[in-house]
């Protein structure tokens, strides 16, 4: 008698591995098995039903309009809601029943228009068209596709218009994508801010003004906010109205190739903000109601808006979204040749509530269950499965506040498949420090513990400040620390105050901390690096529609008579070090001293020695710092020198000899003269690097 065929779920094939790295875990296995087996069912119907991921992440190369090789056009939309589909544009004369779609199966349409009699093509490089929706009250809707390359606005206009992109000849790459880096020392940007003009600046300006800076500061992977195109600019690129668009306020999507081939010449990682948690309600110009209902792309009813950002929530479990999404991904890899994604609102995606009005306290109960949104998380299961194969060099960082078990573990595992996630615990414990206590009441341990605080052989991405805390209604480091001062005091012709001196002071020693302790990669958004004063604000009503707060103010750290210059300096041989020594790329550092009274910081990593005193007042002579490895130790990095702004109170040719003394159940030790408010970096000059 034939044994029966086996009816048990896939499994996830590494799972084990997951369970003995953390037990705690074990009572939630039959949760990653119930997440992997929805992974790998959606997976093999892929497969069955449409020749395989590969095939299906390619949709871009379908949908939408596309010239084929013969000059003629085909056009294909998903449309399930509409009665009828027609294309209309400067091509027929906004004649909107000319050219009618033929109904398909699983409500999907299509159109070919065959090339002129000349061989051009029906449709020219720069005309607009548009999708025309007859709805099944009989309303004729006017649409943009989902699938657009390229829309732009006129001054004139409210609302966006979709312009069909096909040049003649495209901008073609020339230097091929950096291989994987060890060490992320990731520069988050905004392409239209990045000027000191009161404007909206370009893909142009990026290229020549701002890349060089980027590369000059030490950092080797720049990530591109707001290049999805979004109709309201003060979004920050959040309500994306356009997946397949980069934004035109900026340039034409051939200006965002050659910015990132030329970042790519410089040996620079270039990753996008990849907003898949929601997307704009408009939808003259965006993707809400493409059909006329509320359910194409979208969870129907309230389940599909969410409650605080007012915008529309994807269906997860929908075919045709995952085949938006992960060809959305694919396009922007492939066509602009971005090397990874950080994915925005994963939190949201994540949890039915969408994180609203849930803390996370690390219960592992919070992360299994009814709330939490597996179609979602099958979703980001997928995306990180087809970038892994089809594209290993690429990167994936995932946004989330709550803390997921497993997000960055291979999904054979029964993780999420991320490479990394934002340590997004770092920068409000800064803020709480600066904001409620005094200097001399700053917590030693509980500094070390949000720094170290990570799950183990998961990557996490330190950062000390990012984009939210220098938008309007907050406020940066800098700000925080010197306040009104930096309007006045900040000229080296003006007398250092001890408001500008304490800034100038932890700004640097936070930073230097935060990169070194607190993850295995960096960010920092720009122009804090230099403390940019004031806040970020895009042109709105509430603003008059002004632009002064929407620029960076690069020009403040060429200015020798600005202090700027000195905080600009010490981030840049930070990350010159770290490029060195890759610490980030080293094993989580030791650390032998976190002492309250005295508020010094103690740790080894990368086989160098960070000392950092906290201490408002009270400099050490003859401090003994426990170390693992003998030697003779000279200071590489001080933030006391006179090039950082600092007071000069060390000598950098002094040498310190280690004992055999244990100290700090270290074997051996050293005596370190260590100022108030200073932090060096000793290397051993014994060790050859």
């Amino acid at each position: 008698m034939a044994a029966a065929a086996s009816t048990q779920p896939p499994q996830p094939p590494k799972l084990t591995q997951l369970l003995e790295r953390d037990p705690y875990l074990a009572p939630f296995e039959t949760d990653f098995q119930r997440r992997y087996s929805l992974f790998y069912n959606r997976l093999k119907n892929i497969e069955e039903n449409e020749g395989g991921l590969d095939k299906f992440s390619k949709s871009y190369k379908s949908f939408g309009v596309n010239q084929l090789v013969d000059g003629g056009i085909y056009c294909k939309e998903w449309a399930p809601g509409a009665e009828a589909v027609f294309l209309a544009g400067d091509f027929n004369g906004w004649n909107p029943f000319s050219h009618p779609y033929k109904k398909m199966e699983y409500g999907k349409w299509e159109l070919f228009m065959p090339p002129g009699q000349d061989g051009c093509p029906p449709v020219p490089h720069g005309s607009k068209l548009k999708v025309v929706i007859r709805a099944q009250n009989g309303e004729l809707l006017y649409r943009i596709s989902p699938w657009a390359r390229y829309v732009i606005r006129d001054e004139d206009k409210v609302n966006y218009d979709w312009v069909h992109w096909n040049p003649p000849q495209s901008y073609i790459h020339k230097h091929p994508s950096p291989k994987r880096l060890k060490s992320l020392r990731i520069y988050e940007s905004h392409v239209g801010i990045a000027s000191p003009e009161g404007k909206v600046a370009s893909y142009k300006n990026f290229t020549y003004n701002v890349l060089p800076r980027i590369k000059d500061l030490g950092y080797n992977c720049v990530q591109l906010m707001a290049i999805m195109e979004h109709a309201y600019y003060a979004s920050f690129g959040y309500q994306v109205t356009s997946f397949f668009a980069a934004s035109s306020r900026y340039g034409t999507p051939d200006d965002l190739k050659e910015m990132i081939d030329v970042a790519h010449s410089m040996g620079i990682t270039v990753l996008l903000d990849v907003v898949h948690s929601h997307a704009s309600k408009n939808s003259e110009d965006g993707l809400n109601k493409f059909d006329g209902t509320d359910s194409c792309f979208f969870h129907s009813g309230p389940k599909g808006t969410h409650q605080l950002w007012d915008s529309r929530l994807f269906d997860y479990a929908n075919w045709e979204v995952l085949r938006f999404l992960l060809s959305n991904l694919r396009m922007w890899i492939e066509d602009y040749r971005f090397d990874g994604f950080r994915f925005d609102g994963v939190t949201s995606m994540l949890y039915h509530h969408h994180g609203i009005g849930t803390g996370f306290s690390g219960d592992y109960h919070e992360y299994f269950g009814l709330h939490v949104d597996e179609d979602a998380l099958c979703y980001l299961m997928l995306a990180n499965h087809m970038i892994n194969f089809l594209h290993p060099e690429c990167i994936t960082i995932a946004e989330d506040v709550s803390g997921m078990p497993a997000l960055c573990r291979p999904v054979a595992e029964g993780g999420g498949g991320f490479d990394y996630r934002l340590a997004m615990a770092i920068p409000d414990k800064w803020i709480q420090i600066i904001k409620e206590l005094k200097d001399e009441d700053w917590n030693m341990g509980n500094i070390v513990h949000t720094l170290t605080n990570r799950r183990y052989e998961e990557k996490y991405i330190a950062y000390a400040e990012s984009h939210d805390q220098a938008l309007v209604g907050d406020k940066t480091l800098a700000f925080r620390l010197m306040d009104a001062e930096m309007y006045t005091n900040m000229s080296v012709l003006s007398p250092l105050t001890p408001v500008i001196d304490r800034g100038i002071q932890l700004h640097k020693m936070i930073r230097l901390i935060t990169h070194a302790l607190g993850g295995e990669s960096y960010l920092n958004f720009m122009g804090n690096e230099f403390g940019h004063p004031e806040w970020l604000d895009f042109p709105r009503r509430g603003n008059n529609e002004s632009y002064h707060y929407a620029r960076r103010q690069f020009n403040l750290t060429e200015d020798h008579l600005l202090r700027y210059r000195f905080l600009n300096a010490f981030d840049r041989d930070m990350n010159k070090l770290e490029e060195r020594f890759g610490w980030l790329a080293s094993p989580q550092a030791f650390v032998s001293e976190k002492h309250e009274s005295n508020k010094v910081i103690a740790f080894e990593r990368a086989g160098l020695i960070f000392i950092f005193n906290f201490h408002p007042y009270q400099s050490y002579v003859d401090y003994r710092v426990g170390i693992e490895t003998p030697g003779k130790y000279k200071i590489l990095l001080d933030s006391d020198a006179a090039e950082y702004g600092g007071h000069q109170r060390l000598d950098h040719s002094t040498e310190y000899f280690s004992e055999e003394y244990p100290h700090n159940y270290r074997p051996n030790s050293l005596m370190v003269y260590i100022p108030s408010r200073v932090a060096i970096v000793l290397q051993n000059m014994d060790i050859p690097k």
